[in-house]
């Protein structure tokens, strides 16, 4: 279900943004209704010439045994997108699809529906927690008292698995965006995590962690071997933004967070936290998804008392070791 998701929504934001390369075989057909991509599918990330000459925008996607492609983002990101190279389709970073969050924080949970967890500016929520993985979110936030409301963006990550491992991925607060600069912090077990400020470049660990950048600044991946595979994509609230959004963005804070990704290869049944209990098989959804923003409460049983801490009240962290899991992405 989650794949056919993700095929249709890539459809329909893609769609007559790419042509194959002269000479070169023709895209695949879209998949058929339940089919599900190759395995092998992987996006790449396109950040088209500020000079928008035609070749700048080509996309070799010779790896998967696909054409190149002549790709154009999408107007809703013309700065940056995703490629899915099977299809030589085009999508913005956080087009609707099972496993992400971005902007004032809007979910897409296993179970394929959309919803808003706003949290509370400064403090820490457990988004997904496990047997032996759990995983808080740090939210920053903005009041304005023009519109009576405060925002919220998550600004980090903090992942605690295996025996007690500590990974940090978080953005660095900026006065003023700067595209070329990177804002992207990671650390394992409170060391730094330095990975050459180069696309593909990656850095591997003993214990199975790796991260590689998807770009040379502000856009990473980072995997634990058969247990998840998280995107982070710095960004800032733009000019734009924060007009349409009324933001109520101040001067000094270029308000700086996290868009991502997440995949779960491993979780058990009893999964829980805002997005992990999604993944649950036979989870039912009780955020009214008609809504035109469809919001999930219960923010206080989510709430840990620190970034790394394990103990929201819907906490799993090694509270059961001999469980069934499943497969999500």
């Amino acid at each position: 279900m989650a794949a056919a998701v993700l095929v249709a929504a890539l459809l329909m934001v893609a769609a007559g943004v790419a042509s194959a390369a002269p000479g070169l075989p023709r895209k695949k057909a879209p998949l058929k209704p339940g089919q599900k991509p190759s395995p092998r599918s992987k996006f790449v990330t396109l950040k088209p010439n500020r000079f928008g000459h035609k070749r700048n925008y080509q996309v070799s996607c010779s790896d998967e045994g696909g054409p190149a492609c002549y790709v154009g983002c999408p107007k809703e990101c013309p700065n940056k997108c995703l490629v899915f190279c099977a299809y030589c389709l085009s999508f913005c970073m956080c087009d609707i699809f099972p496993g992400t969050s971005c902007g004032d924080p809007r979910f897409t949970g296993g179970d394929g529906n959309t919803f808003y967890f706003h949290g509370k500016k400064d403090k820490d929520f457990c988004i997904v927690s496990d047997a032996d993985l759990h995983i808080n979110a740090h939210f920053i936030g903005n009041h304005n008292p023009e519109v009576k409301r405060d925002f919220t963006w998550v600004q980090a990550l903090g992942v605690t698995f295996g025996g007690g491992h500590r990974l940090y991925v978080g953005a660095r607060r900026a006065a003023e965006w700067d595209e070329d600069e990177d804002h992207i912090q990671i650390t394992l077990d409170g060391e730094p995590v330095e990975v050459e400020p180069a696309k593909n470049a990656r850095w591997v660990s003993s214990r199975g962690l790796s991260v590689k950048r998807m770009d040379a600044v502000n856009t990473v991946v980072v995997e634990l071997d058969g247990v998840f595979s998280i995107s982070a994509n710095a960004v800032p609230i733009s000019d734009r933004d924060n007009r349409v959004h009324q933001y109520g963005r101040k001067e000094g804070d270029s308000l700086v967070h996290l868009d991502l990704g997440f995949q779960f290869h491993n979780l058990t049944k009893d999964v829980d936290g805002v997005l992990g209990q999604t993944y649950r098989p036979g989870y039912v959804t009780k955020v009214d998804i008609k809504a035109k923003m469809p919001i999930m409460g219960g923010a206080p049983k989510y709430l840990s008392s620190g970034l790394f801490s394990t103990d929201c009240a819907v906490s799993r962290f090694h509270h059961h070791r001999h469980v069934v899991t499943t497969f999500a992405s």
